[in-house]
């Protein structure tokens, strides 16, 4: 999509808002600090890309964002309610339910195939088996795969792994997609269409959140956050809001 025909839906309340967030890790005599005091405010319908060179902090930073790991210092707010203050049930319920993960790696299991793939977040929902089968069919046959739900991953090709990793991350109806580096492995066609695809979500309502520190990639995004050293270097949008039609009487 060219830059002339890019535009930015009305992004909603704020769903993400982490202030002064710090992480630092022990590795034997040495204290490694990956974030030192990140401030950010990501909204609903939002499409942000996260750049940064090796180091930067950009992979930490994906990890707080989804609940996968806890900052040292600071605050991180999920729709309104502390992070730091919820059980691992209620942060189980918001990786399950409101952020959908997509890896470069595709995380797919090898013995499965993608229509089992695509169940798991569902199984452990405690969804019954017959919905499961039903809601990742259509996940499958919503990113275009109507006709591999049988085949595993060693019979699939890198572009129709990572689909079937994006019907895996949106089979709950999550508000949030969360991608690293998910053209990372991929051709340059295949990441064009798994850009597209993730296009498509945004269009259609989802949040994105995309980590790379490819240019070309981060420029799908609406709005490209720069980290250098553990810290925001700049935070700008890319493609100016569409106003809101105005009613005429």
């Amino acid at each position: 999509m060219s830059r002339e025909t890019m535009s930015m839906r009305t992004p909603g309340p704020i769903v993400i808002d982490i202030e002064n967030i710090t992480k630092h890790y022990v590795m034997g005599e040495e204290t490694v600090h990956a974030l030192r005091g990140v401030s950010l405010q990501i909204r609903r319908n939002e499409y942000l890309a996260i750049m940064g060179p090796s180091g930067s902090g950009k992979s930490t930073l994906m990890n707080m964002l989804g609940c996968l790991d806890t900052p040292s210092s600071g605050r991180y707010e999920f729709n309104g309610k502390n992070v730091s203050e919820m059980d691992d049930d209620e942060l189980a319920g918001i990786r399950n339910h409101e952020i959908g993960f997509v890896f470069q790696t595709f995380n797919l299991l090898a013995r499965s195939n993608s229509l089992r793939n695509v169940e798991l977040p569902l199984i452990y929902a405690g969804i019954n088996p017959a919905t499961r089968e039903e809601r990742a069919a259509q996940a499958l046959r919503d990113v275009g795969l109507a006709d591999r739900l049988h085949h595993k991953p060693n019979e699939l090709s890198g572009g129709q792994r990572q689909r079937v990793a994006i019907a895996r991350a949106l089979v709950n109806n999550p508000s949030i997609v969360l991608a690293d580096e998910p053209t990372g492995n991929l051709d340059s066609k295949t990441g064009e269409e798994i850009m597209a695809l993730l296009e498509h979500l945004y269009q259609r309502g989802n949040t994105i959140i995309l980590v790379t520190h490819e240019a070309d990639i981060a420029s799908h995004a609406r709005r490209i956050v720069h980290l250098r050293d553990g810290l925001v270097e700049s935070d700008e949008l890319t493609v100016e809001p569409t106003p809101a039609p105005v009613a005429v009487p």
